[in-house]
């Protein structure tokens, strides 16, 4: 089952938002609409996938649900829609033999994903026979679909679908358009006009990143000073970020995280190591590139999933760029929360402005 949108806002590699994207699982769509960790692809480029592999792995799907077919006495007055839907282990449809399709399993020893469940080993919920190998043409299918009823409805649209994988009349799986709905809500977002507004009292201004809307209860900066930033002690940097990231989630509050390089990187050479859960209350994300410590290119691929699910803004601010910037010298005249030996947290006297793009992937950030 899944659900699609003919309209993306955190397009990766050289996938444009009007590509539209879609979230697929196993299992019945309460597991997708509930917003649990399924698997995003792009219809048009089904083959490309963001995230790498160990995340991969610790992301995919653990269980589905499915509808119970020996509950023969529930009461749906009572116990609601959901009263004869039974949650299930994925290994329970492995021992039935129904994931071939699904799943890659994870070769140990050469530290790869292998198509389908026939090999030994933890399986990762992909659909990589049906993206990559088109033993399905849902790729193709939705993409046919989402331009036909964005053209129909002349808005974005979303759409929930269904798949049966048993072969019908002709020998093919069966597919199930179960509704259809215009997102006039998101076409009004999309239309941001960064070109038209103030830049006066700007703080950062971006031309790459992902995210869409407008944010205005934030005052708080958690970012690594570049006059102390060490690319040796990236590893102590992350903890430092940690420990600060703890303290907002005690006070409730969400904060702008800027910083050097790669964010999650595991390379700690490239960037600043640190996992998810370490940065959990940002909101929005900077990578800045520096003299000597470029940036690469990832825009969020460690943390894709968590940024695309929390509607995080992520931008990239390259060294030396004529148009993109981040202005340092603003946030050491803010009010100092704490200052750590790489890291310090400043306090804006009121919240900024920062204003999101996602079809021409601006940023822009005002105090």
């Amino acid at each position: 089952s899944g659900v699609a949108q003919s309209y993306n806002f955190y397009p990766v590699s050289y996938m444009e938002p009007e590509d539209g994207f879609s979230v697929a699982a196993v299992g019945l769509g309460t597991y997708v609409v509930g917003g649990e960790s399924a698997f995003r692809f792009c219809p048009r480029y089904p083959a490309i996938n963001p995230t790498d592999l160990k995340d991969q792995i610790r992301d995919s799907q653990r269980f589905f649900y499915a509808l119970d077919m020996e509950m023969n006495d529930f009461d749906l007055a009572k116990d609601g829609e959901d009263a004869a839907i039974k949650r299930i282990s994925i290994r329970e449809a492995e021992k039935d033999g129904t994931l071939e399709n699904s799943v890659s399993t994870y070769d140990m020893e050469n530290d790869t994903l292998i198509p389908g469940s026939n090999q030994q080993g933890p399986k990762v919920v992909d659909f990589a026979n049906i993206l990559k190998y088109k033993t399905v043409p849902l790729p193709d299918t939705l993409e046919v679909l989402l331009k036909l009823f964005h053209d129909a409805m002349g808005s974005p649209v979303e759409i929930e679908y269904a798949i049966d994988m048993e072969p019908g009349e002709k020998g093919w799986p069966t597919f199930y358009l179960l509704q259809i709905k215009p997102l006039i809500r998101i076409e009004d977002q999309v239309d941001i006009d960064i070109d038209a507004a103030s830049r006066e009292n700007l703080l950062m201004y971006a031309e790459r990143g992902m995210g869409n809307g407008q944010i205005k209860d934030i005052e708080d900066i958690i970012y690594v000073d570049p006059q102390t930033f060490d690319r040796l002690k990236t590893k102590e940097i992350a903890r430092e970020i940690n420990q600060l990231n703890k303290k907002m989630e005690e006070l409730g509050k969400e904060y702008i995280l800027i910083g050097p390089g790669r964010w999650g990187s595991r390379d700690h050479f490239t960037g600043i190591p640190v996992l998810w859960a370490n940065i959990s209350k940002a909101r929005i994300i900077i990578e800045m590139g520096l003299k000597d410590f470029p940036l690469d290119g990832s825009l969020g691929s460690h943390f894709f999933h968590n940024v695309t699910s929390m509607n995080v803004g992520y931008f990239s601010v390259p060294y030396n760029s004529r148009v993109a910037s981040v202005d340092i010298d603003v946030l050491k005249k803010q009010k100092l929360i704490e200052e750590k030996q790489f890291v310090k947290h400043v306090q804006f006297n009121q919240p900024l402005t920062v204003l999101m793009n996602g079809r021409k992937r601006k940023g822009l950030i005002t105090y």
